[in-house]
């Protein structure tokens, strides 16, 4: 974030083995991208219900974009 502060620092695989609090520790490091939805290529990830309402939580807003 400090060198390249308009990259994207996106959280992935393995997300759904991390707390509430160490994703909020992320987002606050500087996280600003997540893969959002049940399942990855291939490993599974936290459900949008559970991304939500952490989001909702941290007064996050999401900007849901397809690459």
């Amino acid at each position: 974030r400090i060198t390249m502060p308009a990259s994207y620092v996106r959280l992935s695989a393995g997300r759904e083995t991390m707390g509430d609090s160490m994703q909020a520790l992320c987002y606050l490091a500087g996280a600003n991208s997540i893969f959002y939805g049940d399942k990855l290529l291939t490993t599974s990830n936290p459900g949008k219900t559970a991304d939500d309402s952490l989001f909702e939580m941290l007064g996050i807003n999401l900007d849901v974009s397809e690459a």
